[in-house]
């Protein structure tokens, strides 16, 4: 059989291919076309990195062939890997956090895509203990105010996250959380302990904003008590946090919030039949459920702490307003029982105190807290720390009616009918067995009292600028409090008692006088001139209590007083033993 090649005139280039038993000629010009590939894969030894470690991939094309297409790579959390990338399309991931990112090697066409997911494990601990908060002013009475010092004070590094919104419930974050609102306050407390806050904030950005060792959530107080309100948004809410955490191994905790104090004015506290006692059991009873239910870590025990600390000699006086704890005892509690739940480090023996709070009022705040960590659902009773009996003055008892804590003072902090101290301490930080009640309600306060002053309460600024106030003569603030009244209970039935009352508002040019009655088994009426007032005092000396053991003080607008409102203020009292 003969081989035949012939070339096609008037071509160039012709190719004949020739093939036993036939031929097969083909005129005309040749044009090479190169292949594509048709589709790509990444091969990955591991699924996880540990903080600092370090992974090359490359990725492998089908057909085996020099790729023609453009690619990139791209990731979805930056925070937790990066990425560099080589001439040949391979890279080297990088693992910076812990947590997840979605890994994704794609055609700019759009026509090849691989992904995978790289878990960044926390096997190398940065030292630093991170709880962010999410939850409202209850939240913020519990972990902005001392849980940063307690840490300082064993050396243990924290940084503190709270993202607030007053007022919200769980089920008002759910909704927040669902559109990504940005309503919060998201207020952050950094490992050196300097503070910030950025409004209008998404919950979203705070989760991601740190690798959380612990994200807490909390009930509106008023839903606190009722299961029922944490069914729907809680396990939603949670999951929602979970899909964003960069913290794999992060813990989900409940903060068990306080009942309300006795003499509470919120509205939602007739849903508890106004008593204490039910609202503190229902919230046990509903967080615990809850916990279990929902599959929560733990809880921190905070409302137990607050109701161990109620059945001492400190009584009823933890709260500033009947729900919002006190600036002094009442968060520096809450703080205790956060740190040692957060830390399982015991916080008895803690040596940070808030000025203002004595060594007894710290000793039985970190007694209270401990004892609710370790028994989270029931009151535990402090016989060392029982009410003493009623005995006679031994020293100055200095109240201050302002918001401001201070050493030796007794801050009132309420200017409601019902607010209380219930056990006021001497100057030597001594419990009195003395209780201190507003029995007839002020306006509210001024903070514009002056700063330097001269009188012999010898106070700082915090103390002089603030006092309650009434206004006597027609309405201010659609309210007209004629006259108010606190009255002091418990005292010594054979002692006689010396009131000394200062009261300032600075920078006014009217006359301002404040008159003080003071009944006890007898009545003495003083007066101050307050307007700019720096030294001047008026005291009721030599006054014995009545058959109850009660003295009250009437404080309304004195004879002088022409301002046309009527305005009178009270901004400190001292209580001395008479002669």
């Amino acid at each position: 059989m003969s081989r035949l090649i012939r070339y096609c005139k008037g071509v160039s280039k012709a190719l004949m291919v020739v093939f036993l038993s036939s031929t097969l000629m083909f005129c005309g010009s040749l044009k090479v076309v190169q292949p594509k590939e048709q589709s790509v894969e990444v091969r990955i030894e591991s699924t996880t990195l540990n903080i600092g470690g370090d992974l090359t991939v490359k990725p492998t094309f089908t057909p085996n062939i020099k790729p023609t297409r453009t690619y990139d790579w791209t990731i979805s959390n930056p925070e937790v890997v990066e990425i560099k990338i080589n001439e040949d399309y391979s890279a080297i991931i990088s693992a910076i956090k812990k947590g997840t990112s979605n890994i994704t090697f794609s055609s700019s066409d759009g026509e090849l895509t691989t992904s995978f997911d790289i878990t960044v494990k926390g096997d190398v601990d940065d030292g630093v203990l991170k709880v962010l908060a999410i939850g409202n002013s209850f939240s913020m009475d519990a972990v902005e105010n001392y849980l940063y010092e307690l840490a300082s004070a064993e050396d243990v590094a924290i940084v503190i996250g709270n993202v607030y919104k007053g007022g919200a419930s769980l089920e008002q974050h759910w909704k927040n959380a669902q559109d990504n609102v940005a309503a919060y306050e998201y207020r952050k407390i950094a490992e050196d302990g300097s503070k910030s806050n950025t409004p209008e904030t998404t919950i979203e950005t705070a989760v991601t904003d740190e690798n959380w060792d612990y994200i807490t959530f909390q009930q509106v107080s008023g839903n606190s008590g009722k299961y029922e309100t944490f069914i729907t948004p809680l396990p939603a809410l949670v999951e929602y946090v979970k899909e964003r955490s960069t913290n794999t191994e992060v813990q989900y905790i409940l903060h068990q919030t306080w009942a309300y104090s006795k003499n509470s004015t919120h509205a939602n506290f007739p849903n508890y039949g106004r008593d204490q006692i039910v609202m503190y059991e229902a919230i046990v009873d509903a967080v615990r459920k809850a916990q279990l239910d929902f599959g929560m870590d733990y809880l921190i025990p905070a409302g137990t702490a607050i109701q161990n600390g109620r059945n001492t000699l400190i009584g009823d006086n933890y709260t500033r307003d009947g729900y919002h704890l006190s600036l002094g005892i009442g968060r520096y509690t809450a703080a205790c029982t956060w740190f040692e739940a957060l830390t399982s480090i015991s916080v008895v023996g803690n040596t940070f105190k808030p000025d203002g709070l004595s060594d007894l009022e710290a000793e039985i705040a970190q007694h209270s807290a401990h004892a609710a960590v370790l028994n989270p659902d029931k009151v535990t009773l402090f016989s060392n720390y029982a009410v003493g009996n009623i005995e006679p003055l031994k020293a100055d008892v200095l109240i201050n009616f302002g918001n401001k804590i201070a050493p030796k003072w007794n801050t009132l902090g309420n200017h409601l009918e019902g607010a209380s101290i219930f056990n006021l301490k001497d100057e030597n930080d001594d419990f009195t067995n003395i209780s201190l009640t507003v029995t007839q309600r002020f306006s509210t306060i001024n903070k514009n009292g002056e700063q330097d002053t001269t009188s012999d309460f010898d106070m700082i600024a915090d103390i002089s600028t603030e006092s309650f106030y009434g206004n006597s003569q027609k309405a201010w603030g659609e309210l007209e409090i004629k006259q108010a009244q606190v009255t002091l209970a418990g005292l010594d039935l054979d002692t006689t008692y010396n009131l000394c009352f200062f009261g300032s508002r600075a920078g006014v040019e009217d006359n301002r006088e404040t008159k003080y009655i003071v009944s006890g088994e007898n009545t003495k009426t003083v007066g101050v001139q307050t307007a700019n007032n720096k030294g001047e005092t008026a005291c009721a000396t030599k006054i014995k209590p009545d058959v109850n053991g009660n003295i009250a003080v009437t404080v309304t607008a004195g004879e002088n007083n022409n301002n046309a409102y009527g305005f009178y203020y009270l901004g400190a009292m001292r209580l001395s033993p008479g002669e």
